[in-house]
């Protein structure tokens, strides 16, 4: 399953005889059946990746959800799902320009999983945040989104 966003080009998939057409935007690409499994095969890879961080990991699933972990943790109290990346995301954007472990009791975490998906926001460079201290931890966010009128 691909994703899109609203700057993803558009893009189709078609089988033409014993090869199969992918066409992304303009650009159109000409596989062979052994070729398109071999590229299915790496963005199910991709898209189902595990990225390892200093005190967290990320994993993307199948499904869509996103699972935050605290590194070399093996329980599942050490870890939270979200639906999506996006729904992370979403939660980074609704916490304030500087946040603590605590600020992130309103959205339903609990106890070390506050700390640790601050710790996450703060790791992952898809989000603009960094650490500011560690007693009390808390996070900023660097960067300001602009909001247009």
């Amino acid at each position: 399953m691909v994703e899109k966003s609203d700057r993803s080009p558009d893009f189709s998939v078609e089988r033409r005889g014993s090869r199969v057409a992918v066409t992304v935007g303009d650009e159109e690409l000409l596989l062979s059946r052994e070729d398109a499994a071999e590229l299915r095969d790496s963005l199910d890879d991709a898209l189902t990746a595990r990225e390892t961080f200093v005190n967290t990991v990320g994993v993307h699933r199948a499904d869509g959800s996103y699972v935050v972990e605290r590194r070399g943790a093996d329980s599942s109290g050490n870890r939270k799902v979200f639906d999506s990346f996006d729904a992370l995301e979403r939660l980074c954007q609704r916490l304030p320009a500087e946040f603590t472990a605590d600020d992130l009791s309103a959205s339903g975490l609990t106890a070390g999983r506050r700390h640790m998906v601050l710790w996450h926001l703060a790791e992952h460079p898809a989000f603009d945040v960094s650490l500011a201290s560690r007693q009390p931890l808390t996070a900023e966010k660097t960067a300001t989104e602009v909001v247009e009128p």
